[in-house]
């Protein structure tokens, strides 16, 4: 493989982000944080009640509606070596698309209360 096929520093992604392989991850975090980040890391992924292609199902959920791209990325990796389908991605993002619908209709309602009913539509 020549060097002409390896991500440079400065290519970056259709979504502007520079690839991962070339920034170093927590590089922000002191040597401190960054382990206890990490340890509560790996006690999420030790042993409970869920098996690991469930817990990427969560993590891919909880990606999306957070807007991390390298998290869904590495999630998508490792729910797939846990044996996930498309199918059941597709399962996983229209389950998150509907709850997140369902937080639009709740804030919506919610303000609408608040203003006394400004926008109130009678029942049909």
């Amino acid at each position: 493989m020549s060097d002409d096929s390896k991500t440079k520093p400065t290519d970056t992604l259709a979504d502007g982000r520079l690839p991962s392989s070339t920034m170093r991850s927590y590089a922000l975090l002191t040597p401190d944080l960054k382990q206890l980040y990490m340890g509560f890391y790996k006690a999420t992924y030790g042993k409970t009640k869920l098996d690991l292609k469930t817990k990427e199902f969560i993590a891919i959920a909880a990606a999306l509606t957070s807007g991390c791209k390298g998290c869904l990325e590495g999630h998508l990796k490792k729910a797939k070596r846990e044996g996930a389908t498309s199918d059941e991605i597709a399962e996983v993002i229209a389950i998150t698309l509907g709850v997140n619908a369902a937080t639009i209709v709740d804030r919506s309602d919610i303000a609408n209360f608040h203003l006394g009913g400004l926008y109130d539509r009678p029942e049909s």
